[in-house]
């Protein structure tokens, strides 16, 4: 039997979806894997019976419809501040993780140098080794995750073709502010690179945080390429529905991969989705302020709880710092790793969470994430079982 591809050796199933695996088996609460546990608006709900009734069930424009693209670049136009043309900056794919593997390929040659920063979001690297290109790491020094100037324009210097920035960031909950984002914008031009976005988790932003699109920056439009989803926004994870934003030039090669990769994204969700996109500005306001209660929910019973962790500025996970249930702590149980501990926390304590060391390049195995877009009653749930964590050392 031939040898498999090799590109494939050093990959892994994901182990977030794992974690949802060893919720279902312990019957645990599941924090890990990024889904809400509560129904999308029901106007959604309705959209979506309704375009299934009126024929919108086969094949749409391979690049999305063009109900979909018009009412995604009203919306987006006014939230990115420039206008965007439906016609030639927008593709419609299977969610942004599709999204994102189709825009790598449209840039990336093999051997090519693709950064991204480190604790990331599992799906990155894959998508670079798909491409046949290197992945280089950028390292954010927790709990701040703040990056070294000196160090990001060295791996510059090495000659990147892109840089993928999560923002709001996953794991972390990084948001990245305008002057951080004006240094990587200077790099990208002085160094001719693109950068390619995962901007998901955009209207999930807790004051006084604001989010700032880099493509809106002076020079940026022509080189980034923004790569986002309903999904979080509109509590639809499973529709999955994103999309590419990129100046035409760009669009045009990502349509390529698209096109052969998946060939269309769900044509009825799409046109139920054009309710969700002609929401009113109210509706993301209402969105900041439920996930900011949620946030302080949960964070409460952490800290009732007595474990340490950072407060994220933006997106919907904690990361949990279980430094004191690791070996060669003075406690009376140790772990030798963070996945052993997230194995017992699912059997034992009935919570499921994430491992950190697989956001991590550098040997990190003191973190764990965990998600709070629950419902109330999840949130009470499970934080009244985490607060067993706290009699244990």
């Amino acid at each position: 039997m031939p040898d498999t591809a090799h590109r494939l050796k050093n990959i892994s199933e994901s182990v977030i979806r794992e974690m949802t695996r060893v919720a279902e088996r312990y019957e645990g609460i599941n924090l890990s894997q990024g889904f809400p546990d509560f129904d999308p608006p029901p106007e959604l709900i309705l959209a979506a019976e309704r375009a299934l009734r009126e024929g919108h069930n086969q094949y749409a424009i391979t690049w999305g419809s063009p109900r979909f693209r018009q009412a995604l670049a009203r919306k987006q136009s006014h939230f990115m501040g420039f206008p965007i043309d439906p016609e030639r900056n927008v593709t419609v794919t299977c969610g942004s993780t599709e999204a994102i593997v189709a825009s790598v390929m449209a840039v990336c040659n093999p051997g090519d140098k693709i950064a991204i920063f480190s604790p990331f979001y599992e799906n990155y690297a894959p998508a670079i080794a798909f491409s046949g290109g290197k992945t280089v790491y950028i390292h954010l020094e927790p709990p701040d995750f703040i990056f070294d100037f000196d160090e990001l324009q060295r791996i510059f210097k090495q000659g990147l073709k892109a840089l993928i920035l999560c923002n709001p960031a996953n794991p972390s909950g990084k948001v990245f502010k305008l002057k951080e984002l004006e240094m990587i914008a200077a790099l990208a031009q002085e160094y001719d690179t693109f950068v390619i976005t995962d901007e998901v988790y955009e209207h999930i932003i807790y004051p006084p945080n604001q989010h700032v699109y880099i493509a809106s920056l002076p020079g940026m439009f022509e080189r980034t390429i923004s790569c986002s989803s309903l999904s979080k926004t509109y509590s639809i994870t499973g529709w999955r529905l994103g999309y590419v934003i990129a100046s035409p030039q760009i669009s045009d090669e990502v349509r390529k991969v698209h096109d052969f990769l998946t060939v269309g994204a769900p044509a009825p969700l799409q046109e139920a989705a054009v309710t969700a996109l002609d929401f009113p500005i109210s509706y993301y306001q209402q969105i900041q302020h439920e996930y900011s209660r949620r946030k302080e929910i949960f964070l409460g019973y952490l800290r009732d709880a007595g474990l340490q962790f950072t407060e994220p500025h933006g997106a919907y996970y904690v990361m949990v710092d279980i430094s004191a249930f690791v070996k060669n702590r003075n406690t009376r149980v140790g772990f030798a790793n963070d996945s052993e501990f997230c194995l017992w926390m699912a059997k034992e304590i009935g919570v499921v969470g994430v491992p950190g060391s697989s956001f991590f390049y550098e040997p990190v195995n003191t973190l764990i994430r965990l998600n709070f877009a629950k419902t109330n009653e999840t949130l009470a749930a499970a934080g009244e079982r985490l607060l067993r964590l706290g009699q244990i050392f």
